[in-house]
């Protein structure tokens, strides 16, 4: 069978599991001293218990909206069906794959890029995904296959296996080769001030994902995300409010707001730092229930002591389904992708998208 036959390849993976699901979802033997504890929330205003789905989607909604209170002001208003037009600057063939770099009005009259790689020979249709780059400064060119952390390209890898994907420009990069983190936050704040960085990249992200809906030969029931570090902080942020995101992997983010610099000011700022800040990102997983998510660690930014994430969201995720399709897998080798991880990373796609 054709890798570019996408529907008998969707339907070959139909009603099957990773062997492994079980796995993701069993506590680490021994946690570590600092890992947190957090409350039900499956708790509703009167501080009643929710049991069906229709009361998680309404606490769902709370929860999405005090994250939106707490990212402030979003860059522009968008029209999910009118995405940006792509301008393609260059594109070439890399065995069964078109890559092509583009650029696009990510908010009027501000022009970014990416880069789309698509299988050169698509008949139909197939899954789409959109790719965030981790903090190097080639940016887009990672995710495409033209850096040396060739381990990351997932753009690349996951075109060569049927599959089309976007992958912008974090704003944080003024060209594709330069990264300016401090002064583009800047600028950006400045411009917009009642915003923090994170709502910017939530911004852009959902962007992509109206541009990648859009682009032909791709299916808009069938999206994912995939991130690394960087990437991984993205992806969390957009499968949690885009529901379009079907499956998501988030590689080495940092899932808890101590785990890395989440206070930096092109995330979230200090004022996670505040003593009682109410908030953390069990909060986000769960809003992600449930479409599956595969949270990859090696204990360096993500690993055991992120099992209290899982286990707080899982509970959202158990209300539509015993089959929770969320986890957390630890390979234990660092900031990194080893071969491992890929592996998995490539087979929770194949199953779920």
């Amino acid at each position: 069978m054709s890798v570019f036959a996408p529907s008998t390849w969707a339907e070959g993976s139909a009603n099957k599991e990773v062997s492994w699901l079980a796995e993701t979802q069993q506590r680490p033997e021994k946690l570590p001293a600092d890992a947190k504890s957090f409350p039900s929330l499956l708790v509703d205003k009167a501080g009643q218990p929710i049991r069906t789905v229709a009361a998680w989607q309404e606490r769902r909604k709370e929860l999405l909206a005090q994250w939106q209170e707490f990212l402030g002001a979003m860059p522009a208003k968008r029209d999910p069906s009118k995405p940006p037009q792509v301008k393609v600057l260059e594109a070439d063939t890399v065995g069964n794959v078109t890559r092509q770099r583009v650029e696009y009005e990510v908010e009027p009259g501000l022009v970014t890029e990416a880069y789309i790689c698509r299988p050169t020979e698509l008949t139909g249709t197939t899954s789409g995904v959109v790719c965030f780059h981790s903090t190097v400064e080639h940016s887009i060119r990672q995710p495409a296959g033209l850096g040396k952390d060739v381990q990351k390209a997932f753009g690349l890898k996951f075109a060569q296996q049927g599959r089309i994907v976007f992958s912008p420009r974090c704003f944080a990069w003024p060209a594709n080769d330069k990264m300016a983190v401090q002064e583009e936050t800047r600028k950006y704040l400045a411009r917009v001030p009642k915003s923090l960085g994170m709502a910017k990249m939530l911004y852009d992200s959902l962007v992509a994902v109206d541009i990648l809906a859009k682009l032909p030969g791709v299916d808009p029931e069938r999206l994912g995300a995939v991130g690394h570090s960087l990437g991984a902080k993205e992806v969390l942020y957009l499968a949690a409010f885009d529901e379009r995101i079907k499956v998501t992997v988030s590689s080495e983010g940092g899932v808890g707001l101590k785990f890395s610099n989440w206070n930096a000011p092109w995330y979230l700022g200090t004022a996670i730092d505040e003593p009682g800040f109410p908030h953390d990102h069990h909060e986000l997983l769960a809003c992600v229930a449930p479409r599956p998510f595969l949270l990859v660690g090696g204990e360096s930014a993500d690993g055991d002591r992120g099992w209290p994430y899982i286990a707080a969201a899982l509970p959202a995720y158990h209300l539509s389904d015993p089959t929770a399709r969320l986890g957390q897998f630890n390979h234990r080798q660092g900031h990194a992708v080893p071969p491992i991880a890929e592996e998995r990373i490539e087979e929770w796609f194949r199953t779920y998208l």
